[in-house]
């Protein structure tokens, strides 16, 4: 080749590369796809477009593509566009479209959108809530293998809700979950192993189920680790540890609550109520649970109740607390859950547990006054070097009681 004409020659390839690079791009070649109707390739422009790859990030153009891959029935795109629909992503906020297409991708199997339509059918969100139909979504999802369904039908049947009633059945489900990882089900199985629900009664196992949920960053079981670490039930006594394992949960348990999650606020309600992983504070206590009681949270109307009645953090008050006990009760929340709760808590060594059984024994609250337990498990709890406890005792000594 002469040489003098080589400089133009590649001048002139460079100058068609130019002029057609973007027509052999990945980015191109994808658009020219999604153009000529391929729903794949629109959906994987859609995502393009959500995440920013190899585009300018455009939620609304986003949208759009995933709109015309869901109208040709792909799955995967009606499953997004229902996720954009509930979060106001790339579109106006709009329940009732999110739900018209998870439905349409939770009848062509989606666990996901299974799963989600089920929750909806339990809370009531956009459709009346139906526990049985929540059930059967949950049932089509967890056959699947999708964990979270599987957890959450174990919870139904756990519980009774949309089914009879069946521990046997709630365990299989919640084990399958836990089995394959889910920190849920594995904090889950810890209570049934804790308290010898359809297995038998192991602290031990129930504490590596824990760990294995903590260990995943779940703050539940952070915080029930770091309680049980705190004060040396199921594990070696480690206040370090313990403190180390509160903070984590309380700083997720802030982090929910930021965003409005009520069962946040009743977690950390219990923390500043206990002084769990932050300093112990009764006013804020009850600040957490009115505000989540104002939800119709029956664990926060159960502890406002307990707070009104005794005075803690606030001005003692048997209307307002009776009042507070009664909207818990509706919704299934009674005194006698409540006691056989803390009772079995009292029985594995909680001294904080030990001494509110004192109180319910001691005030006649839920159960028959009986002074003589009451002193007996302020006793335990004193033991353990629980300072309302020993203060208690001691106004009962005062008293000549």
């Amino acid at each position: 080749m002469n040489r003098r004409w080589f400089p133009l020659l590649v001048a002139l390839l460079v100058a068609v590369w130019v002029s057609s690079g973007c027509d052999s791009s990945p980015i191109s070649k994808l658009k020219k796809k999604a153009e000529s109707g391929d729903a794949e390739a629109q959906y994987d422009l859609g995502e393009c477009y959500m995440d920013g790859s190899d585009v300018k990030k455009d939620p609304a153009k986003a949208v759009e593509w995933f709109q015309k891959a869901a109208e040709q029935g792909l799955t995967e795109a009606q499953f997004r566009l229902g996720q954009c629909y509930l979060t106001g992503n790339g579109v106006p906020t709009d329940l009732s479209k999110a739900l018209e297409w998870w439905g349409k991708a939770a009848e062509q199997g989606v666990p996901e959108a299974q799963f989600f339509l089920g929750v909806c059918y339990v809370h009531g969100h956009g459709v009346e809530e139906n526990l049985p139909k929540a059930v059967e979504w949950f049932q089509k999802a967890a056959d699947q293998g999708f964990t979270k369904a599987q957890n959450a039908l174990g919870a139904c049947y756990a519980n009774g809700d949309g089914v009879e009633k069946d521990t046997a059945k709630a365990l299989e489900w919640v084990q399958k979950a836990a089995a394959q990882g889910l920190p849920e089900a594995q904090y889950a199985m810890a209570w049934y192993c804790m308290n010898g629900e359809g297995v038998e009664k192991d602290l031990t196992k129930a504490m590596e189920w824990t760990q294995k949920a903590a260990d995943q960053g779940y703050s539940k079981a952070q915080y029930w680790l770091g309680i049980c670490c705190y004060y040396g039930v199921g594990v070696e006594k480690d206040p370090a540890r313990a403190e180390e394992l509160l903070k984590r949960a309380v700083a997720d348990y802030q982090k929910e609550a930021s965003w409005g999650t009520p069962t946040a606020w009743v977690d950390l309600g219990t923390c500043c109520l206990y002084g769990h992983g932050v300093e112990k504070d009764l006013v804020n206590a009850v600040r957490w649970y009115d505000l989540a009681a104002d939800h119709g949270n029956a664990d926060a109307q159960y502890a406002l109740g307990w707070c009104y009645h005794f005075g803690f953090g606030t001005d003692k008050d048997l209307a307002k607390a009776e009042e507070c006990f009664q909207k818990a009760a509706a919704q299934g929340l009674t005194f006698t859950k409540a006691l056989e709760f803390n009772q079995k808590m009292a029985e594995l060594g909680f001294p904080h547990v030990q001494y509110e059984l004192g109180l319910y024994y001691l005030d006649g609250l839920g159960v028959e006054r009986n002074l003589a337990k009451a002193k007996e498990w302020f006793q335990k709890a004193a033991a353990q070097g629980y300072e309302d406890a020993k203060k208690a005792l001691e106004e009962l000594e005062a008293e000549g009681k």
